[in-house]
């Protein structure tokens, strides 16, 4: 009796130690500074210990009710002599402590493996208008880096390695190189440049997070150059970054355009124009769109008269956090924000395909929804999701 008294004060004083760091991390928030590796370890550590407790006090919660409510009709319209309130039942327990040490490994796992477990995803999408030079065109496409969160060179080569092993024929890379400040990508650079040159090019558009918003400058001027350093970046790793304008692959005889806009979010910055971008470009030509922000897409792209025949974008990360079983059945937390939030989607033979994101942003971590490498074959056809 007298240890199990010790290990429940064991866990309580450990519950208050972790309970003061967390809030005394987040008082020494700098917004000046944003994410750091102190802000995302607090973050991780926040999950890990309190969803965990919030699953096993809503299990307990309700049993509570339940006994209330019980005893209550027993007290009330049986009148027996029972206790008014029946002592908690052990497996209600057990099963709450099953329940809540699921997220706890998963979230763990999430931190220590699931952050650098590189998926190489394939998607044939096939297009009756498709010029035929074009047939069996091969896209890698990779998005949301945020460098400033990498902790790990061996995992990132890793993945550099299997971008190149691809052997694509052309590789977009849709925004977000960064969290905040441009030196957050200056260790990475020389990694990044080991990305081969693809035949035909290695494009990229930005996205929300390189326009350095999310944190307090001390000057306009001091973000306005970080931007500009941001932007500087996409070429010192040998991409063409597209600023709200447009290009044209040549095959043989055959061309299709590549537009890139700014980022357009419904809920973000809407520096994306679309019209500027895609201007002088026949409303008859094939066209894949660079667009960092699915909701774009949504809102402006799919019924848009020029007809954008496949679209590329990132931003969700399909938040990190979900379940997935390829081909069946995939959820996240991300599908009730945005209606295309991990993977292809169609209408009306338009197609947008989001990217689940190479790096990781907050959470230090992912469960479910593992960082993405696509690779997209484009195929003369019949439409076929």
């Amino acid at each position: 009796m007298v240890k199990l008294k010790w290990i429940l004060v064991s866990y309580q004083v450990v519950s208050l130690i972790v309970l003061l760091f967390i809030v005394y991390s987040f008082t020494k928030f700098d917004s000046s500074v944003g994410q750091t590796k102190q802000t995302m370890f607090t973050m991780g550590l926040l999950l890990v210990v309190y969803v965990p407790k919030m699953i096993l006090t809503l299990l307990l919660l309700g049993e509570d009710i339940f006994r209330i409510g019980s005893g209550s009709v027993n007290y009330f319209l049986e009148n027996d002599n029972v206790a008014f309130l029946n002592s908690r039942r052990k497996f209600v327990s057990q099963i709450g402590l099953g329940l809540a040490a699921i997220p706890f490994m998963s979230l763990i796992y999430g931190i220590t493996v699931g952050k650098y477990n590189y998926k190489v995803i394939r998607q044939r999408i096939f297009f009756p208008d498709l010029p035929d030079a074009f047939d069996g065109f091969t896209i890698t496409q990779i998005s949301d880096v945020h460098s400033g969160s990498f902790d790990n060179p061996d995992k990132i080569n890793y993945a550099i390695d299997l971008v190149n092993e691809q052997n694509s024929d052309m590789i977009l890379f849709t925004g977000d190189i960064v969290n905040t400040d441009a030196k957050e990508m200056h260790p990475w650079i020389e990694t990044f440049n080991r990305i081969q040159k693809h035949e035909y090019g290695k494009y990229s558009v930005l996205g929300n997070h390189d326009y350095g918003e999310y944190v307090t400058w001390p000057t306009e001027k001091d973000k306005e150059n970080n931007f500009e350093a941001i932007k500087d970046l996409y070429g010192q790793i040998g991409f063409k970054l597209m600023l709200n304008e447009h290009t044209y692959i040549e095959k043989g005889s055959d061309k299709i355009a590549l537009i890139g806009v700014e980022n357009w979010g419904h809920n973000f910055k809407k520096a994306g124009d679309i019209k500027k971008a895609s201007q002088g470009i026949d409303q008859k030509d094939f066209k894949i769109l660079m667009s960092h922000d699915p909701s774009h897409w949504d809102y402006e792209i799919k019924n848009h008269e020029s007809n954008f025949h496949l679209t590329l974008s990132g931003h969700t990360h399909g938040m990190q956090f979900g379940i997935e079983i390829p081909g069946y059945f995939k959820w996240s937390l991300a599908q009730y924000v945005y209606a295309q939030w991990a993977g292809l989607y169609e209408n009306l033979g338009r197609y947008v395909y989001v990217n689940r994101g190479f790096g990781f942003h907050a959470y230090p971590g992912r469960v479910g929804i593992m960082p993405e490498i696509t690779v997209i074959e484009l195929k003369k056809g019949k439409n076929v999701a």
